[in-house]
């Protein structure tokens, strides 16, 4: 082999290499983009049926369900706002900031390779696909709609199973990030 087909064949390797997924090569195993969608759908499918129920069956007559005394009940409240009833006048800007969550954890699923990492953003994933549905489908209409919450703690705002997976998803990222843990499989240490 001459010294030219030699520089060649090493240039092609490098740029193999180069091309190569990072994660794969660094031995992270499978993409876990399944997963992801996998929790995501899951949430989404609780969140739209809990909320069809609720409203079939509360919504009509006002009524309220106690579920463990004063403590907690299920009662359907519409919410235009966010957490505790803020921003109740910036409803068409949560739609917006809903789709650009949306957005975000689809490009980094692209590089996902951790299956904590995975669950998590399938919570941040089911959860604002729930209440962007309200928000694009419900009175008073797209993109508008109020999201339908119905578990009211006593002394604490009502929610519903979206807002549960989005703080749930939110606390695991946190978690990860303090353990040093990359969405691609990395540890890293400092």
């Amino acid at each position: 082999m001459t010294e030219a087909e030699r520089i060649s064949k090493d240039a092609g390797e490098r740029a193999e290499d180069e091309t190569a997924e990072p994660a794969e090569a660094a031995g992270h195993g499978p993409r876990r983009i399944g997963v992801l969608l996998g929790v995501a759908a899951i949430v989404y499918a609780l969140d739209l049926i809990s909320k069809l129920i609720v409203v079939a069956k509360l919504e009509p007559d006002h009524r309220t369900v106690e579920v463990l005394g004063d403590l907690l009940k299920l009662q359907v409240v519409r919410n235009a706002g966010a957490a505790f009833g803020i921003g109740e006048s910036m409803t068409i800007v949560f739609t917006i900031i809903a789709a650009i969550v949306i957005v975000v954890i689809a490009r980094l699923a692209r590089r996902l390779y951790s299956l904590p990492w995975a669950i998590a953003l399938g919570l941040l994933l089911g959860g604002p696909l729930g209440n962007l549905t309200d928000r694009l489908f419900r009175s008073p209409g797209f993109p508008e709609g109020h999201v339908v919450d119905f578990i009211a703690p006593t002394h604490f705002a009502v929610f519903n199973l979206a807002d549960s997976a989005i703080v749930c998803g939110g606390i695991l990222i946190v978690l990860l990030s303090f353990r040093g843990l990359d969405p691609d499989g990395t540890v890293h240490k400092d």
